[in-house]
């Protein structure tokens, strides 16, 4: 139990300067001091910088596709493509470092389009790919390729909130929303 409990404070800790100052900032020696213990300690939980970062993005990817597969259940097939971003875009806006880390960051153990995706590797693009599946199914959008089009939404919305992210988008939240909503409406009404 107190194992696990370190473990879980290690991964807060990770958190906390990840969200404060992004990936570059986490150190072994740097959570050590946030937790209380010594930095070898955290290697008995994690034997590396990068196993700790991936743990951590691990959960905050869990959080995501338990918040997307929450969200929407009871619309129909165009609002649940419409909406199934939103879960994207609210993330960038909470944990904007996280985001950039998780989404926009070179990593190695990112998932790749397309084997990754088509293995289902990807938790979040599942639930996306699904979400086009079924709206495939009913008529709200013609049939394809179920992983392009999904990613499609993807690349989309990202494209977005990188642009935002980098200062090329001059609007406030609500009408950044306002902008990535009627991107996603025109690529749904055109499919």
């Amino acid at each position: 139990m107190l194992m696990e409990n370190t473990a879980g404070k290690i991964a807060a800790a990770t958190l906390r300067i990840l969200e404060k100052e992004g990936a570059g900032a986490v150190s072994m020696r740097r959570v050590a001091a946030l937790v209380g213990i010594t930095p070898m300690a955290v290697y008995h939980h994690f034997p590396d910088r990068e196993s700790l970062l991936r743990s951590v993005t691990d959960r905050e990817f869990e959080k995501l596709v338990d918040y997307m597969r929450k969200t929407g259940k009871a619309l129909g097939s165009r609002e649940r493509l419409l909406s199934s971003v939103d879960y994207y875009i609210d993330y960038a806006f909470a944990h904007p470092r996280v985001f950039d880390y998780v989404f926009s960051q070179s990593r190695p153990d990112a998932r790749r389009f397309p084997a990754d995706f088509h293995a289902r590797r990807s938790p979040t693009m599942n639930v996306v790919a699904d979400i086009v599946a079924a709206a495939m199914e009913d008529g709200t959008i013609a049939k394809g390729d179920v992983w392009e089009i999904a990613f499609e939404f993807w690349a989309l919305v990202h494209g977005y909130i990188a642009l935002y992210r980098a200062g090329r988008i001059a609007l406030g939240e609500k009408q950044m929303r306002g902008l990535c909503r009627r991107g996603l409406e025109r690529l749904v009404d055109g499919l």
